[in-house]
């Protein structure tokens, strides 16, 4: 059973809506994330940004950013954001 965030899509296919991007969450299992480019200004999720670049540098597994939380922790950040 899934739900949907407004502010956040889970995204299976590779379309993505202008003014966003996809980001993988999890520990071992990704999970796909397509947010908004908002994003990008808020210090919480520069922070988490920066924790990716410190554990993968520029070479992220999945092929796209990848975010070294748990899907619970990053839903929590996300939350928090204003867009």
């Amino acid at each position: 059973m899934g739900f949907r965030l407004p502010r956040i899509a889970n995204s299976k296919t590779s379309d993505i809506p202008k003014g966003h991007f996809a980001v993988y969450v999890g520990k071992s299992q990704k999970k796909r994330f397509v947010v908004p480019i908002s994003y990008l200004n808020q210090p919480l999720f520069q922070d988490m940004l920066s924790q990716a670049e410190e554990e993968f540098g520029y070479h992220h597994p999945m092929g796209g950013i990848t975010i070294p939380c748990s899907e619970d922790t990053f839903l929590d950040f996300t939350s928090r954001l204003s867009v």
